[in-house]
């Protein structure tokens, strides 16, 4: 009889299938009993690599768990649902859901986990910049993956994270586009002729975000002290179903077939017509009687600093005054109908102003303005970071009132003017090679008499001694 093998000893044997077998004791499972994996190639040379390469993994505690690994798109899920949720910010997590549904699902989310290579993840992005995606996009995209994949491979689900063997497409900064001096009055003096007036002034003067401009509150405004809080953000966020089959929820809202050419249903769709559903739809949870977490929504902001109090211009308390003066009004016209939000700005009925409403009056007022369209935070922020620059305000100071936790971020708020260079490479060049002097006057000879008498330049001369 042959002796026992050793504990933790792997074994190789030929079986009657043809095929070369490999048995590696990884250690135990969670109920106790020994974690053996097998392994099967057609070589015996084959076969060794694997198990040396299963007992490498082994040996340095990077093995991955036992059982069948899920699938990208089931990954994802689980990940979305159970573990990003707990850390990241409700706007953040619709916005990985929608890439993830749109672009990772249908480009890999049939692949195992376990069985992913960078190759398909490659094509993936290739695809994505074929069908119109900018590559900021794209990496945006890779960056959910990654993070997902990390976390499958911190807990030994996969054995690397394949993500990071992949380059993603470069990204090209955008260029920041803020309003000029004279544009920045021309925008403000078009939005004078609106109810709204007072919020493009929070926005352009004061550099505020839109969500943070459209969530301020009275409560956090202190009009003696000169100072807002910026304390919440109005954000719009996707509904999630709260029913238990999400599927059949949306049933008779689901739609397999590829619009015609020529579709009358979805005419007046600014991005045209959508797309058709998967087979297992999950969508249409606005349409749910037991929808939860969407629409507006007031939220904290993303940071701390975020928070921070800013300073009011003095000459904008008036103008604030007034603005409260007339909301007041607009309550007592609406009676009953009035919705008490606590905001700022509002509509005629009290609820917050839409986001969506605001960015197309922002677009709006660029027209009748005269300005050339551009980024609604190029209009806000941008502006308010340039035109304090150039008002002589330095970097820290500027950092402070938009509330950057860096000062690096800040630099890309802030845009250099051409006519500012210009004069600075002025001042410059007269450092380097100082202008010459200007040519002595030389005595000229006049026509006529002087009118001093000699006693008169005697008795100067005598002065000057």
């Amino acid at each position: 009889m042959s002796p026992r093998k050793p504990n933790m000893e792997s074994t190789v044997y030929f079986g009657t299938d043809g095929w070369w077998h490999g048995r590696v004791t990884m250690g135990v499972k969670n109920d106790g009993s020994p974690d053996r994996r097998h392994r099967r190639a057609k070589t015996e040379p084959e076969i060794k690599r694997k198990v040396r390469e299963l007992e490498r993994l082994r040996d340095q505690g990077r093995a991955p768990t036992a059982g069948r690994k899920p699938t990208v798109a089931k990954w994802m899920e689980t990940y979305l649902t159970d573990i990003a949720s707990l850390k990241l910010k409700p706007r953040s997590l619709d916005d990985y859901w929608s890439k993830t549904r749109n672009d990772i699902i249908p480009g890999v989310g049939q692949h195992r986990i376990d069985k992913l290579q960078p190759e398909h993840l490659e094509r993936m992005y290739r695809a994505l910049l074929d069908a119109g995606h900018a590559p900021s996009h794209v990496v945006k995209v890779h960056r959910i993956l990654s993070r997902a994949l990390k976390i499958a491979h911190r807990r030994r689900i996969v054995a690397e994270n394949v993500a990071t063997l992949v380059d993603p497409p470069s990204v090209d900064e955008t260029e920041a586009n803020p309003f000029t001096k004279e544009e920045a009055k021309a925008f403000l003096e078009a939005a004078a002729r609106r109810p709204t007036f007072m919020r493009w002034i929070v926005g352009v003067g004061m550099g505020f975000r839109q969500g943070e401009t459209l969530g301020l509150r009275w409560s956090y405004v202190d009009l003696e002290a000169e100072l807002f809080r910026p304390e919440w953000q109005l954000q719009r966020l996707t509904w999630r179903h709260g029913c238990s089959d999400a599927h059949a929820c949306g049933g008779r809202l689901h739609r397999f077939d590829v619009c015609p050419p020529v579709c009358a249903t979805h005419k007046g769709y600014k991005r045209g017509c959508p797309k058709p559903c998967p087979k297992t739809c999950t969508r249409h949870a606005s349409a749910c009687p037991q929808r939860k977490g969407g629409g507006l929504v007031f939220t904290r902001p993303k940071t701390k600093k975020s928070r921070n109090a800013v300073p009011i211009p003095p000459v904008f308390i008036s103008l604030l005054d007034a603005h409260k003066a007339r909301q007041e009004a607009m309550r007592a016209a609406a009676g009953e109908l009035w919705q008490e939000n606590d905001v700022v700005f509002s509509r005629p009925d009290g609820r917050p102003l839409d986001p969506r409403a605001d960015y197309e009056e922002f677009k709006e007022l660029l027209g009748e303005a005269g300005i050339d369209d551009r980024r609604l935070y190029d209009g806000s922020r941008h502006t308010a970071g340039t035109i304090l620059n150039e008002l002589g305000v330095d970097m820290p100071t500027i950092m402070e009132i938009l509330r950057h936790t860096q000062i690096s971020q800040t630099r890309r708020y802030v845009k250099g003017r051409s006519h500012l260079s210009k004069d600075a490479m002025r001042r410059m060049g007269e450092f380097f090679v100082p202008a010459p002097p200007a040519p002595e006057a030389t005595p000229t000879e006049t026509r006529t008499e002087t009118a001093d008498t000699r006693a008169a330049r005697a008795r100067r001369r005598r002065r000057i001694q």
